[in-house]
């Protein structure tokens, strides 16, 4: 379903990015519409697939997992068994806060949040015991720049 959207819904989607625990009211005085009007185009959105899982930020570190692993996955299987099977692997391992698959000369990369190396390398462990990997490289990241996942609207 293909949702149009103009510049009133834009502006309550980066109203919604910047805080979606703000009233209704709040953000229809920010896009200078009513409550109404405002709420049925955020329904108008989430229907149409717009607007996904509204969820809470955390902060890692304050909950102490204070390492960032980017961890580049080269494999040299591709069959859609052992796919599937990475696949569960991590979708099971809420370490991993993302997973790409990549063109280029790295198949995969992996963004896993731990607590520290030790944790890192019970997580490493535990993949490679259920999925066959040819090369595995971790990057530890030494300082976070900029992380969003605001859409530049």
């Amino acid at each position: 379903m293909s949702v149009r959207i103009d510049d009133v819904d834009r502006k309550i989607l980066a109203a919604l990015q910047a805080d979606a625990s703000r009233s209704l009211d709040e953000i229809a005085k920010e896009v200078g519409s009513s409550k109404t009007p405002v709420w049925n185009r955020i329904r108008k959105l989430r229907d149409g697939g717009i607007i996904g899982q509204q969820t809470v930020m955390l902060d890692a570190e304050a909950l102490g997992f204070e390492a960032c692993f980017f961890v580049l996955i080269r494999t040299s299987e591709h069959e859609a068994e052992w796919q599937q099977k990475f696949l569960k692997a991590l979708r099971d391992r809420p370490e991993v806060q993302e997973a790409h698959r990549l063109a280029g000369d790295i198949d995969y990369i992996l963004k896993v949040r731990v607590a520290n190396a030790r944790a890192y390398d019970v997580f490493y462990q535990a993949l490679i015991s259920e999925v066959r990997v040819h090369n595995v490289t971790a990057l530890l990241s030494m300082e976070e720049i900029k992380s969003t996942v605001a859409l530049p609207l």
